[in-house]
């Protein structure tokens, strides 16, 4: 995912009118929304991740300003109300601070505050250090199940960090449950939360298994959105969940692809515009009729997500700890940081923080046909459907929130599918080798990365035995 940078009086047309004209979406331009950005990542990585200050600035900025932060950038961290000011070029300036355990947010230019309140989210497991994995970070000291090519392993391990460039962070292996490889670098550790980017899709895709699962949703059903069924004959009441699953509603939303109007891209405004993510993606008019055209948009992600907080308040019930109840505590996950627009809605598009980890356990629960240790978690079918290409996309590379292999772009088999964001931040499930394999990495490295880890890809397909 590579961020527009273009900046052309196109804009309006582009995001659909002055969005200061519209409840929560306030005046801006597109530099101001790149410095936020900006502001944002850098926050988050100080303040969520922990990272190294200089290390945090050469590798973050990249995300929005497109390219590191030079001379003419001042950034200001105030470590005492954890907040981080960027001012470009003595021109625009924005910020972000942290709130608690909604992570890093945008703050509209004028305020210093948002229209929410924080809310803690607290694991009800105990100490992961006394607890075995996997719902524990206790690994075993018994043999390696048999099959397992202990040398390929740690020859895959090193191809994911062989060339330095590729800035990849941390790296671990499962296998048939088990952990059978595992290292960090560039500043990262075993309880480093890191940005995830669109992996956070495939949480959002997750929480929709888990209602479905709840029976308060269901795949085949028009997608619950108020917005569509304000007027008579609206054709974006047509558009199912599933349809949002699989990036196939054909609402109109722009991410610089040859048919979008040049200028700075609702995909990205999303991240940048500190605006009500919710309400901006579900007001967009239809584009193409609902299942006839596959494309990677963040409309999608952000009408599910408005479904899942509905439901979730619907019930009376604190939507801000809905994932960590019902989903992160019952696979071991203790802390999962996912980031909230000004209005405390999840973007769960791509600001979320996890653990390699974390990820892992994320895998094996699909790996597991949605069970965890006996229980249920997603319904019977559901992964299954999503490991199955979408119907829209004629390349046949997307599912349902998830990147599928059908096509053998990857080196991994022709089964697996994979959690992807942006930096080459990659979690692939291969059933056929019940193999979860998790890359996480610094933007800057990541094409470079990227091509390490298919090669740690196929090595570790040949050192366990196919299913």
């Amino acid at each position: 995912m590579r961020f527009a940078r273009v900046v052309t009086l196109a804009l309006l047309s582009v995001v659909g009118g002055d969005l200061g004209a519209q409840p929560g979406f306030p005046p801006d331009n597109p530099e101001s929304w790149r410095v936020a950005g900006t502001a944002k990542v850098l926050c988050s990585a100080l303040f969520v991740s922990g990272r190294d200050v200089a290390e945090a600035r050469a590798h973050v900025s990249a995300y929005f300003l497109g390219a590191q932060i030079d001379s003419l950038t001042e950034v200001h961290v105030d470590r005492a109300r954890k907040l981080v000011r960027v001012t470009l070029a003595n021109r625009t300036t924005r910020e972000a601070k942290m709130y608690g355990d909604q992570g890093c947010v945008i703050h509209q230019p004028g305020r210093d505050s948002v229209y929410f309140r924080p809310v803690p989210v607290r694991t009800a497991l105990g100490d992961a250090s006394r607890t075995p994995w996997p719902m524990g970070d206790v690994l075993p000291t018994s043999p390696l199940p048999p099959g397992v090519d202990t040398a390929r392993v740690r020859q895959a391990i090193d191809a994911a960090f062989a060339t330095p460039a590729g800035l990849t962070a941390g790296f671990v292996v499962v296998y048939d449950g088990r952990i059978i490889g595992e290292r960090y670098a560039n500043g990262a550790n075993m309880g480093m939360q890191l940005e995830s980017w669109s992996m956070g899709k495939s949480i959002t895709g997750t929480l929709i298994g888990v209602l479905v699962q709840q029976g308060a949703v269901t795949l085949e059903q028009p997608a619950p959105i108020p917005e569509w069924r304000r007027t008579p004959n609206d054709p974006r009441a047509a558009i199912r969940v599933m349809d949002l699953m699989r990036m196939s509603s054909g609402l109109r939303f722009s991410r610089g692809s040859p048919e979008d109007m040049p200028g700075y891209h609702d995909h990205d405004l999303i991240y940048t515009g500190a605006i009500d993510a919710f309400q901006f993606s579900t007001t967009r008019p239809l584009q193409f009729p609902p299942n006839t055209m596959g494309r990677y948009r963040n409309a999608d992600v952000m009408s599910l997500g408005m479904i899942i907080r509905d439901a979730v308040k619907a019930r009376g019930e604190e939507y801000l700890t809905f994932p960590q109840r019902t989903l992160f505590d019952r696979i071991g996950i203790r802390r999962q940081v996912l980031e909230t627009d000004p209005y405390g809605n999840f973007l769960l598009s791509g600001y979320d923080y996890g653990t390699p980890r974390n990820w892992a356990r994320l895998g094996m629960l699909y790996l597991q046909d949605g069970m965890w240790q006996g229980q249920r978690i997603l319904p019977e079918g559901f992964v299954k459907f999503i490991a199955t290409p979408a119907p829209a996309w004629r390349d046949s590379t997307y599912g349902g929130m998830v990147w599928v292999n059908a096509r053998g772009g990857s080196s991994a088999p022709r089964d697996a599918f994979a959690f992807r964001g942006a930096g080459g931040q990659e979690t692939w499930i291969i059933p056929s080798r019940r193999l979860v394999v998790v890359r996480m990495g610094h933007f800057p490295g990541s094409a470079v990365g990227t091509r390490d880890l298919q090669k740690a890809l196929a090595l570790l397909s040949e050192a366990v035995p196919a299913r």
